[in-house]
């Protein structure tokens, strides 16, 4: 069964925003993922636009030879960008302004009303809608009830473990979700601190169809050159299949 990568270039964005330049080019950052191996490139519009511009993601919704996966908050504002662009896949994240980076997944059950709106909206103007929670199967039952067709698990967690023993714990929680989320009928995705050390594990999981990954791709290219870490993560998640 093949696994699909997701590249999310938010850092790319970051770079450029630190100097305030018209470079690096997030178009010609896409395009080489795309050559490749990326099977479609994620972004995450924040509300503090602290990276991903509205201008990126207008202009990539029209450049990009794969597909977009935008990342968001359930919030009417991102609501009504998503539907203005109409990307072919849109992943509801929690947000918090303070956080480096995303810290956890989404709590559905605790604003079930909401999210449920959301994701009706979302798919009224076919986009598909994934959301990002945690290797939990009350999430799980949450996001069956909201009509989410797509979870993405979130694997920070594990990437974070400090012991073999809390890997392991952490990788058998990841494995227990995904089967259950795919025994529900749900599309299993994952993502969050995976890297060329700790991804072909999760790779492995058969029930996983997509695994978005970014930072740790962005910092490699530092160093091999981005199309080389594309590929390499890509190879990765081959093997992992024993494609």
């Amino acid at each position: 069964m093949s696994i699909y990568l997701g590249v999310n270039i938010d850092h790319i964005a970051t770079l450029r925003q630190a100097r305030g330049t018209r470079y690096p080019s997030l178009i010609e950052a896409a395009e080489i993922c795309e050559k490749s191996g990326a099977d479609s490139i994620t972004l995450h519009l924040r509300e503090d636009r602290r990276h991903i511009q509205d201008k990126d993601v207008e202009e990539l919704k029209y450049s990009l030879s794969t597909k977009m996966n935008l990342e968001m908050a359930a919030t009417d504002e991102m609501l009504k960008i998503a539907i203005n662009i109409s990307p072919e896949d849109c992943c509801l994240v929690p947000e918090k302004r303070q956080e480096l980076t995303t810290e956890g997944g989404l709590d559905v059950a605790s604003q079930l009303q909401r999210i449920k709106e959301v994701c009706s909206e979302l798919s009224a103007n076919n986009i598909k809608t994934s959301l990002f929670i945690d290797a939990d199967q009350h999430q799980i039952d949450a996001a069956i009830e909201c009509g989410a067709p797509i979870i993405e698990i979130h694997t920070g967690h594990y990437s974070n473990a400090s012991s073999p023993e809390e890997l392991d714990f952490e990788l058998k929680k990841i494995k227990n979700a995904c089967e259950y989320a795919h025994d529900a009928g749900l599309q299993v995705n994952a993502g969050h601190g995976l890297t060329i050390q700790n991804t072909k594990a999760i790779a492995a999981i058969r029930s996983i169809v997509e695994l978005n990954i970014g930072h740790s791709i962005i910092a490699r290219s530092l160093f091999v050159g981005l199309a080389s870490a594309t590929s390499e993560m890509k190879q990765i998640l081959k093997e992992a299949r024993d494609l």
